[in-house]
């Protein structure tokens, strides 16, 4: 039967690794190609990058500390959230953990380092 619906529960997810810590992903499935979800604990060392494709929104969920954007360090804290569009180098900074809504699903070939 095709149902029109995904239930993930993120807590069961396995984590793996990323630039920014670990990361938990749910509704990465080749028949998906809409967007993805991901539970992210973030390291105090997370790698700048960049995607060339993927816009990506991240939501503040505890912790505080800042988004790199370009170069340019801003402050964040529960419930910040940030649109990172294609082409933005960008980090967290900080013990954080945060949800990334990557549109359209994510890839992992487009994640760009300098």
């Amino acid at each position: 039967m095709n149902q029109n619906y995904v239930i993930t529960h993120l807590n069961e997810v396995a984590p793996v690794t990323c630039p920014c810590g670990l990361t938990r992903r749910a509704f990465t499935t080749p028949d998906n190609p809409v967007a993805t979800i991901h539970l992210v604990d973030i390291q105090v060392d997370a790698r700048t990058h960049y995607h060339k494709k993927l816009t990506e929104i991240y939501l503040i969920l505890e912790g505080e500390g800042h988004m790199e954007l370009d170069g340019v360090l801003h402050p964040v804290r529960p419930m910040s959230s940030i649109l990172i569009k294609p082409g933005c180098r960008h980090r967290a900074v900080g013990k954080l953990r945060i949800i990334n809504v990557p549109i359209p699903a994510f890839d992992p070939h487009d994640e760009w380092f300098d």
